[in-house]
């Protein structure tokens, strides 16, 4: 580092007390890549997976024969079980670890260092997430090259701090991930919830309904069962510390001096990536320009909430008028078709089951959240 302070974490385990010293990639290893497999080589079914950029970390799309496969991994260099995998284009610097299955990966696009034990893999996991490649600062280019790997500077413990620090974030990133699949299997149970306890196409009954009721449900349009306007702001409006909620196109409220509305509401964000995103505003608030606001409603709002959330994803992918940002014009709301049970306890009923559903959903996030911070200041902390 530039002086011997920056060569101490402001954080660390008992026992440790010994600076960090400065080294470069290219100093501990070199950068390794499996030999180039042809597309002619590759087939969509087969028996090894093959890794290009595309599916890295996900899903294969293609694959090679086992005899190809165990030619190469004999013959030229194959990862060994904890390396760290890198894209390096794409989106660049992006880690899986190599668990030690039979699979191949796209040469030049997916890398690794080979460093022969010289590192602690979970150590070197957590510093590519914090990683600053060397040559890539305020570049435009969108690949790494073995240059960038190897110029690239890193301040290292000794082997034993790096194992304690490598196993801590392990377990770390372990929590994290478990709240990630908790969060996920809550989303799939409540799509699943929506498609049955809803109709669906055609249909005036769901397949799912709470003892009681046998009614045909009825459609009605959103526009003749709720007051739709829009906010009047712009981002300029928020403040720090302002009275009220302040609701924009993004998940995250803020706050502002002014209210404007009044709950019980719902807004909906009229563009960007969270297109469609919802909030249940039940305080006064104010909402940005391009956020819609629904208010005096004929229907159970939860109820309304979770129907709204059912079909207007749908509406928006096949009608949403899209430049280079997504975005949802009046009539698109207006006319956005619900079905709707004519019995109100039906409608409180459901309404009161999504919503609890979607409280969960929201204290798992939350804790995902904070786990995701707490490492983020961690790293801060304990890395030089």
């Amino acid at each position: 580092m530039k002086d011997q302070q920056a060569s101490y974490p402001q954080l660390r385990f008992k026992g440790f007390t010994d600076p960090w010293e400065e080294r470069k990639l290219g100093d501990l290893g070199s950068v390794a890549m499996n030999k180039r497999i042809f597309k002619e080589q590759t087939s969509d079914v087969g028996d090894i997976p093959f890794y290009k950029i595309g599916t890295f970390g996900g899903t294969p799309d293609a694959f090679i024969s086992r005899d190809i496969f165990e030619e190469y991994k004999s013959k030229y260099q194959y990862p060994e079980v904890g390396d760290i995998l890198i894209s390096a284009s794409g989106s660049i610097g992006r880690t899986v670890v190599y668990q030690g299955y039979d699979e191949y990966f796209q040469d030049s696009n997916i890398v690794w260092l080979k460093h022969d034990q010289q590192l602690d893999n979970s150590f070197l996991k957590q510093f590519y997430s914090i990683v600053k490649w060397q040559g890539l600062e305020g570049s435009t280019i969108k690949r790494l090259y073995n240059k960038n790997i190897l110029e690239t500077k890193i301040t290292l413990p000794s082997p034993e701090e790096q194992a304690q620090l490598g196993s801590f974030f392990k377990q770390l990133d372990n929590t994290i991930a478990l709240h990630q699949r908790k969060l996920a299997k809550l989303k799939e149970l409540k799509q699943g919830y929506l498609q049955k306890m809803f109709p669906q196409n055609a249909s005036k009954f769901p397949q799912l309904r709470f003892a009681g009721f046998a009614d045909a449900w009825e459609q009605r349009k959103l526009g003749d069962i709720t007051k739709i306007s829009t906010g009047k702001l712009d981002a300029n409006a928020m403040v720090e510390n302002g009275k009220y909620d302040f609701y924009t196109s993004g998940i995250k409220k803020y706050r502002i001096d002014v209210a404007a509305f009044e709950g019980p509401s719902i807004t909906i964000a009229g563009n960007g990536a969270t297109v469609g995103y919802m909030h249940l505003a039940d305080n006064k608030f104010n909402a940005y320009q391009r956020t819609y606001v629904l208010q005096e409603f004929l229907v159970d709002r939860s109820f309304i909430f979770s129907e709204i959330g059912n079909k207007l994803p749908k509406k928006i992918k096949q009608e949403a008028r899209t430049g280079n940002i997504p975005y949802i014009v009046m009539d698109m709301l207006t006319e956005l078709k619900l079905s709707i049970p004519q019995n109100n306890s039906e409608q409180q009923k459901i309404g009161s089951f999504f919503k609890q559903l979607d409280d969960t959903i929201d204290l798992h996030q939350r804790k995902l959240e904070k786990l995701q911070e707490l490492k983020k200041g961690y790293l801060q902390k304990m890395f030089c």
